[in-house]
């Protein structure tokens, strides 16, 4: 009888052991197609990730959204391989934590470095960091972050951000040890604008109201701590796309009231470039198309001054080979971008971008065909062979709908 009670506990125990133990046993199944997969308390079918590495496979969980895919990744190793011959892509290796990683920025530049590598390109991708660029390039010294304009595309409202963190950090009194650049105080005082409704339109273009410096009016040692140290970033859109709002806005709505670009840059355009000499309209989008054609625009542009910022490319405005950006946004998908943005740099707790309206930042090719219809093929191309640095950069398709 005495055996028979140790051989039931026993028993007992066992079944206890194997229970408590099934608790941190993780299971194995097979999908339909064979394949082997590790099934997580969290894991869901809807909400798993994949993607191919050429040496492996990542899987992760989506915590953001499909423009983005932001996830947390886990190694599966090929099938043959053994677990310990699983290799990464150097800026995958595992660090022993779960790896958040947000993959089309991190494509969107090094796309951009590989074709800043590109000799047959290097004249449309590269360009000295001179004052024009630095001029570009607005400074915000309490967050540490450097916003280049790229105007069209939608850059009031990235000023606008920055304009409320120069308020906020004011009104708080926040100090920095980092040395003021030698400009004038601007006009609004500090905390004027504590929110990006409140900020008139005429402050945010009017540089000696915005109190936004630029990084020109920096020392030369300044300027390089900054763009070594600082968050660097820049927002871009199609550039044919760019062009037909930048000729909307400065030649035919005009809604800043800016009478220099229709009576002194267009009639410049139109007298070198229109070829209808009878036709007395004032400028078309196919005299503008025919100006930033010309391989020799250059010296209407030094004619026209800083007022070219709305049509050069985004090599000439920021220099993305010659400065390390941090980030590079697209106006297709500034819904995403904008707060991933701001979560980089830090600041998504101080400020939010204003409410995008649906559909606004969209890429619309029938309007590109309405612009372009009528425009001859030649001037076209030679259009495109400008901008093509722009297009390849930024991974912007080429327009054959336009070319061919």
């Amino acid at each position: 009888m005495h055996h028979q009670w140790l051989l039931l506990a026993a028993c007992f125990w066992v079944i206890f052991m194997f229970m408590v133990a099934s608790k941190f046993i993780t299971l194995t199944f097979k999908d339909p197609d064979g394949e082997r997969k590790k099934q997580f308390p969290w894991d869901s079918r809807r909400n798993v990730a994949k993607i191919s590495t050429g040496v492996g496979e990542l899987r992760g969980v989506r915590a953001y959204s499909a423009k983005q895919e932001f996830l947390f990744l886990t190694a599966v190793p090929d099938a043959g391989r053994l677990p310990g011959e699983t290799h990464f892509p150097e800026e995958l290796k595992p660090t022993g934590k779960v790896l958040v990683e947000p993959l089309v920025y991190t494509q969107r530049l090094e796309l951009m470095r590989n074709v800043c590598r590109e000799d047959a390109l290097r004249n449309l991708s590269h360009t000295a960091v001179s004052k024009f660029v630095l001029d570009r390039i607005f400074v915000c010294d309490k967050h540490k972050i450097l916003f280049c304009q790229t105007p069209k595309v939608g850059n009031t409202q990235w000023k606008k951000v920055l304009i409320v963190l120069n308020a906020v950090a004011n009104l708080r009194g926040d100090q920095t040890n980092i040395p003021s650049p030698p400009t004038p105080p601007p006009i609004c005082f500090p905390g004027a604008f504590p929110s990006i409704e409140e900020i008139p339109e005429n402050v945010v273009h009017d540089h000696e109201k915005n109190g936004l410096p630029r990084l020109s009016s920096f020392s030369e040692a300044e300027i390089q701590k900054r763009l070594k140290t600082y968050f660097k970033f820049f927002i871009v859109r199609d550039p044919f796309e760019r062009l037909i709002s930048a000729f909307k806005d400065k030649f035919v709505h005009n809604p800043r009231f800016e009478p220099w670009y229709r009576h002194e840059i267009a009639p410049g355009i139109i007298r070198k470039y229109r070829r209808n000499r009878t036709e007395t309209r004032g400028i078309q989008f196919e005299d503008f198309v025919r100006y930033l054609g010309d391989p020799n625009h250059r010296w209407l542009d030094l004619q026209f001054g800083d007022h070219i910022i709305h049509w050069v490319t985004y090599v000439e405005l920021c220099a993305p080979c010659e400065i390390t950006y941090s980030v590079v946004g697209h106006h297709e998908t500034l819904e995403d971008d904008a707060p991933y943005i701001l979560r980089e740099a830090g600041i998504d707790h101080l400020v939010a971008y204003p409410t995008i309206p649906l559909g606004i930042t969209a890429y619309n090719r029938t309007k590109v065909e309405h612009y372009f219809l009528g425009i001859s093929k030649r001037d076209i191309r030679r259009l495109y062979a400008r901008f093509e640095g722009d297009f390849k950069l930024f991974g912007y398709q080429k327009p054959e709908f336009l070319l061919n």
